[in-house]
């Protein structure tokens, strides 16, 4: 059985995780096809704008590792798994596609890192999330201690992964952890909104973001230039031109 049900709606695909009887937990099996998926997305005919991940049905977003594959797993066999995460979670941070995280029950430990490699989260009023390894003796394995204090700061950070505490859309929301709280149709929208756009522009503009913010000002700022440059001669830049000219939606192509 496939580890994914894929539906496409036009530039956009929503990924489910095809896992609820094991709470959509993070298999070796899971995570080798997501990365294939994330391959297929980013690849150069580039179709695919933007991405929905989300949990089948409504305990569940993912709720971490499978702890239950992990119990017969080598301890070389979990480097191999982590090795084989942390290189998924990256490869969506890389993507020219947008991936948008709809946080839909339960999102602990490796979860949370799964969202957190997202570049939104939309979350549902009843979830919650929680970066809680220490509770298992361990601590996060997929990045989660590098992307949460990036995202919410370093106090807040600490706060949620000393403790292992789970937190609620409410103060996820409050905190930064995410982006919006709704439902399935609200991140379709968002995601529609964003298909809407120049697609090499939106790619452009994720990178100028993700990598600016490891440079100081003045070399951030000198990349979002080279970047911005990249778009002047784009056949997408006089369309937008041109459509806003006529009063009329642009049709934007890739080019």
């Amino acid at each position: 059985m496939a580890e994914f049900n894929i539906e496409v709606f036009g530039a956009v695909e929503r990924w489910t995780i095809n896992g609820e009887a094991r709470r959509n937990a993070l298999s070796r099996a899971m995570v080798g096809e997501l990365q294939q998926h994330v391959a297929r997305v980013s690849g150069a005919e580039r179709a695919v704008r933007a991405v929905v991940l989300t949990g089948a049905g409504t305990k569940a977003f993912c709720a971490g590792a499978d702890l239950k594959e992990r119990a017969t797993m080598s301890e070389d066999e979990v480097r191999a798994f982590l090795e084989l995460l942390r290189a998924t979670l990256r490869a969506i941070e890389l993507s020219d596609c947008a991936f948008l995280a709809f946080i839909n029950g339960a999102a602990f430990g490796g979860g949370t890192e799964l969202a957190l490699a997202c570049d939104l989260r939309i979350m549902d009023e009843a979830a919650e999330m929680g970066l809680t390894e220490v509770k298992l003796g361990i601590i996060p394995g997929g990045g989660g201690t590098q992307r949460l204090p990036r995202l919410v700061g370093k106090g807040a950070a600490k706060d949620l992964i000393f403790t292992g505490r789970r937190v609620g859309a409410e103060e996820a929301k409050a905190l930064g952890l995410v982006n919006r709280v709704g439902d399935i149709d609200d991140a379709m929208h968002l995601a529609r909104n964003i298909v809407e756009n120049a697609p090499l522009a939106v790619g452009l503009a994720k990178h100028a973001i993700d990598d600016g913010l490891e440079l100081e000002l003045d070399a951030g700022l000198a990349l979002e230039q080279r970047l911005y440059q990249r778009t002047l001669g784009t056949e997408d830049r006089l369309e937008g031109l041109k459509a806003f000219a006529e009063k009329r939606p642009p049709v934007f192509k890739g080019k």
